[in-house]
């Protein structure tokens, strides 16, 4: 036992001794021949130029001004105040706007003994207003004048939540990338942020040979900067600026996509300026954004969750078709409610009277509820919900931009997880024309229209091409029933065509043909013992529902998804309609659809 403990001991002692001696020989060799390397050489990074960002025909949405910075010599405030205070009363005198307090205060967060580093006051000045004053700033010891450049958004509000924004760039961040750490800027929001690592290029640097005075006295190796890394978008910037100007003072979002995920305008209304970021929002504007109730600074086209309301009826009948291929086949009649079991609850069809006999193509032009809840009870909730997340709901549709929001596609489980209690048949049927748990964006909305429209669940586009790669599209092809797809597509047809139709009105009188489909989503229940649905003219502005409408055209040969939603809005084809009416003229007028002759549809 004994001659174990001291061979455990011996062995211990030799680990020690060796450990020790590898750090001495080997480790600390590295640490001292590093810090011998930088007390001969110096390395000076240069920051490349942030690549510009422009829409599909070349028009600038994100460019650089060009001007210069000001930072001022260290350890001017330790022991020296009077320098550090006669310093910057130097620069003031040539920039009189400049807060005097705000640069004093930005000099002593990061002023220490240990930092050698000249300390940036001023981060921007404008070109013009530097270059006369630059010959006798840069005499003096304890000013570093360098150019700058910032970033500039001259759409100012019509497409900022699709470019997004730069903003100072935070520790997680700098310590994230090194390229940011140098810049200290980075993207926030929007392309500027999911782009971020292309946009802002890669590091310089000059590595200079110098003396015992950290002198440059010869430069050993010079690498340039990788910048000006571009990105062209799909967007058509006049056309956003149509739509942003068109929905006047409502409030929402329209989605315009080709069929193969290129999207061509994405609206979010209100929307704020992205300039306002740039170098640092002030308090008051900060707030002013925080407390206005349209939430300007949402993105609503992919954060904004909303039930779809009758939009949602086409997947539905896809799902019923899926999960129970003759269901489709057998007409429903409709007297305008139905009730489960012995409840008295009913379950109403926003028609008092009931459509009837309805069968498929009728349902989806006349949008009839009560086809939509006797199909979902037959059916059932799961099998609805794995088919409508094949289809885009509850998922995100893969869009180039940031943190974007999945919606809600429920079933049994989702509840029980998230509720703790268990599904009811009741919910399976306000699921199924869009209401209750149900949650979506208008662009998943965008996106499973244009499955509908061409069989093709797309991944939709911003960015066209990107540092000179072009952007490759991603199509997932679907197999349906023939006969029910047919079925479901001549029903969006009469939804725009047909006279009783619920876009009729403002979509039936165009230079091609259009199919579609409306939705009315409710965000306050209706109490059983209202007779009559009071109008959404007179209701209060907050408990009106939304009016949805999602279209494509031409029918016989999809070219472009128009997709909008008006908050609190009331019906659809008449609040959406005559805004998609407009958004297709311009797109005709400027060539964006092909002629495509019209053709008789048969009743």
């Amino acid at each position: 036992m004994k001659y174990k403990i001291v061979i455990v001991i011996f062995v211990i002692f030799w680990g020690i001794l060796l450990h020790r001696l590898y750090n001495i020989s080997v480790k600390s060799n590295i640490y001292y021949e590093k810090l011998a390397k930088e007390n001969i050489e110096k390395k000076i990074h240069s920051k490349p130029t942030r690549g510009e960002i422009l829409d599909r025909k070349g028009k600038i949405l994100a460019y650089n001004k060009i001007g210069f910075s000001i930072s001022i010599a260290p350890h001017l405030d330790i022991g020296k105040k009077k320098k550090l205070d006669s310093t910057i009363d130097t620069i003031v005198s040539y920039f009189p706007d400049l807060n005097k307090s705000v640069m004093k205060k930005v000099y002593q967060q990061q002023s220490s003994h240990y930092n050698h580093k000249f300390i940036k006051v001023v981060d921007f000045i404008q070109y013009d207003r530097m270059i006369s004053h630059f010959p006798t700033l840069s005499l003096n010891d304890n000013i570093l004048i360098e150019a700058e450049t910032n970033r500039y958004y001259p759409y100012q509000k019509y497409a900022s939540h699709i470019i997004g924004y730069i903003g100072r760039s935070n520790q997680k961040e700098n310590d994230k990338d090194p390229v940011v750490e140098i810049v200290g800027r980075v993207g926030k929001s929007g392309l500027e942020r999911s782009y971020n690592s292309v946009l802002q290029g890669e590091l310089g640097y000059q590595i200079f040979k110098v003396n015992a005075r950290n002198k440059e006295i010869e430069l050993l190796k010079n690498v340039d900067a990788k910048d000006n890394k571009n990105i062209i978008t799909n967007i058509d910037m006049a056309l956003q600026e149509m739509i942003y100007k068109r929905f006047g003072d409502d409030i929402g979002a329209a989605v315009v996509m080709r069929p193969n995920g290129e999207v061509l305008a994405a609206v979010s209304v209100p929307s704020f300026d992205p300039n306002l970021f740039v170098g640092g929002i002030s308090f008051k504007d900060w707030k002013a954004l925080q407390e206005n109730l349209d939430h300007p600074f949402t993105n609503k086209f992919i954060h904004g969750t909303y039930p779809p309301g009758s939009t949602i009826k086409m997947g539905m009948a896809l799902a019923f078709s899926n999960a129970n291929p003759e269901l489709l086949d057998k007409s429903e009649h409709c007297r305008g409610y139905i009730k489960l079991g012995r409840a008295d609850h009913k379950f109403r069809c926003w028609s008092n009277w009931g459509h009837g006999e309805t069968s498929l193509r009728k349902a989806i032009r006349e949008s009839c509820d009560v086809f939509f809840y006797n199909k979902s009870l037959v059916v059932g909730i799961d099998a609805i919900a794995k088919n409508m997340r094949d289809f885009g709901f509850g998922t995100i549709t893969g869009i180039d931009l940031p943190t974007e929001y999945s919606g809600i596609m429920p079933d049994k489980n989702w509840k029980m997880r998230r509720y703790k209690q268990p599904w009811y048949m009741g919910e399976t049927v306000i699921s199924s024309i869009g209401q209750g748990y149900v949650l979506s964006t208008p662009m998943q909305i965008a996106r499973y229209t244009a499955l509908v429209a061409t069989s093709n669940l797309v991944t939709p586009q911003i960015a066209s091409i990107v540092d000179n790669q072009i952007v490759q599209k991603v199509e997932i092809p679907f197999h349906f029933n023939p006969k029910h797809l047919t079925e479901i597509r001549l029903g969006m047809y009469d939804v725009c065509n047909h006279p009783k139709g619920t876009a009729y009105k403002a979509l039936h009188e165009m230079p091609f043909l259009i199919a579609g489909k409306t939705g009315t989503s409710q965000v306050v229940s209706i109490s059983q013992d209202v007779k009559k649905r009071i109008s959404e003219e007179d209701m209060e502005y907050y408990t009106r529902s939304h009016a949805w409408i999602t279209t494509y055209a031409p029918y016989e040969e999809p070219q472009i998804i128009v997709t909008v939603l008006i908050e609190h809005g009331g019906h659809g084809g008449s609040a959406a309609g005559p805004i998609v009416a407009d958004i297709y003229r311009w797109l005709h007028q400027k060539g964006h659809i092909k002629p495509v002759v019209k053709t008789e549809v048969k009743e």
